[in-house]
């Protein structure tokens, strides 16, 4: 049966009304067509205020040059992820980060689409993180009972050779202030190494800043790293940045290869004297950092791929350190494993004394591509399930249960359908277990809207 015109546009109208970004579609003529009700949020308004009026009709402060639906009406060309600050008309201050894409119909265009993300609460979380870590660090120089970095190298749980010749290497880069490179897949600890590094190191009692470059805009991750200047651009204060936080300790970035390669020029160049400005200011400050990255992609593919700075990476990689995946180092499965127990007895007051052999081999035979965290996860959710003393197979995720290679039970044949179920519920366990549980990463793990894999985990219990 088809759905007759009305009901198909009722339709799309209650898909695009559900999404949580603001959505603006106007046509040729730069009449507003479409405008969603996050939309009329943001910019203070109602939806019976734009719809059907010219975009500068209705957004006098706007002109042909700054508004990006006319613009790319105009050019046909798409922008994307372009920032935006600006007030309301209830005055007030919004962020967000908009993609205006153009529509057509063949090789015409026949309208533009803008899909803009508030990313206003984000922002203001990020300023008043950075002010509390002002405040808690307003005398640089001195000690402080705890500095961001609380594991050392007794911390890192192996028998591996290669693992124990990474620590080996990763004792002596602590002993000075070169900056080190960590490439390891996602999971494998880099972070954990990273902070053993500044704990075994001189600058221990100064502070350990950790941030990941993927979860900021490029314009919040200038702002953060740099600091800013009052009045640099509206609602600017004047705020340290990261690197003026990390004087005299140690500056962790992880996944710089998300950086645009012109930040990374700017990276470079504080790498090279140590001279940082804060955004819209004209004074500058000389810091002592010392610098460690990471990344969970090799950076010569990186570098390949034109995500990565030839010349940055020579400068990063005076001390290169290569963590290997868990389904390399197979002898410390069972002594990590072993170990979580041990950790989830002490935080979930339980007593468990041993795992069965067959979920030993089970674990074994994985191949482990969320790496030790994700054997982190299965054991944690084993400690949550389990009522004896004994972890044993069904106490394991759904996904690892039955993986015990030549003892495995012999499986009923399946539909075509069950299989497919049970193969997209396997793939979506995997992917956030990878992902640390962040339904955001996962989704784009998978290829997938993130509305999507909301539906498909409540569809599948989880």
């Amino acid at each position: 049966m088809f759905l007759k015109p009305f009901e198909t546009k009722q339709m799309l109208e209650a898909i695009l009304g559900s999404i949580d970004e603001a959505i603006h579609v106007v046509n040729s003529e730069g009449m507003t067509i479409y405008y969603n009700e996050v939309a009329a949020n943001n910019d203070g308004t109602k939806i019976a205020d734009v719809l059907g009026k010219h975009v500068l009709d209705v957004f006098p402060s706007l002109n042909k040059q700054s508004s990006t639906l006319l613009k790319v009406l105009e050019h046909g060309k798409p922008i994307y992820q372009q920032t935006q600050t600006y007030k309301n008309r209830k005055g007030q201050l919004i962020d967000t980060v908009n993609t205006t894409l153009p529509i057509r119909a063949g090789k015409t265009i026949i309208g533009a689409v803008e899909i803009a993300k508030d990313i206003t609460t984000v922002k203001n979380l990020s300023q008043a993180l950075l002010a509390l870590q002002e405040k808690v660090n307003t005398d640089l120089s001195k000690p402080l009972p705890f500095t961001g970095a609380k594991y050392d190298f007794n911390h890192i749980i192996t028998t591996n050779t290669e693992m124990l010749r990474i620590k080996e290497l990763a004792r002596k880069a602590a002993k000075t202030s070169s900056p080190v490179l960590i490439y390891g897949e996602t999971g494998t600890g880099k972070e954990l190494l990273v902070q053993a590094i500044h704990n075994a190191s001189s600058r221990k009692d100064s502070s350990f800043i950790a941030q990941n470059c993927a979860s900021l805009p490029a314009s919040l991750l200038e702002s953060t790293l740099f600091g800013t200047k009052k009045g640099s651009y509206t609602g600017a204060v004047d705020r340290m940045g990261l690197f003026e936080l990390s004087h005299k300790g140690t500056l962790f970035l992880d996944e710089i290869n998300t950086m645009s390669l012109d930040f990374q020029t700017k990276l470079l160049r504080i790498i090279e004297d140590g001279v940082i400005r804060r955004v819209g200011g004209m004074e500058s400050f000389l810091v002592d950092v010392r610098m460690v990255v990471a990344m969970n992609e090799h950076p010569l593919t990186c570098i390949e791929k034109k995500q990565l700075r030839s010349d940055l990476y020579y400068r990063l990689n005076v001390f290169f350190l290569e963590i290997p995946p868990l389904r390399k180092r197979k002898d410390d499965i069972v002594l990590l494993a072993r170990h979580f127990v041990k950790k989830f007895n002490y935080s979930f007051h339980k007593l468990v004394v041993s795992i069965d052999e067959e979920v030993l081999q089970i674990l074994n035979n994985h191949d482990w591509p969320g790496n030790v965290r994700e054997l982190e996860h299965a054991i944690e959710y084993a400690m949550n399930v389990v009522d004896g003393d004994t972890i044993h197979e069904e106490h394991l995720p759904v996904y690892l249960q039955g993986k015990r290679g030549s003892m495995a039970k012999e499986i009923p044949p399946l539909s075509l359908r069950m299989t497919l179920e049970q193969t997209e519920k396997e793939m979506i366990i995997r992917a956030l277990n990878e992902c640390n549980q962040n339904v955001l990463h996962a989704a784009s793990q998978l290829g997938i809207p993130r509305q999507t894999l909301q539906y498909k985990m409540k569809k599948h219990g989880l």
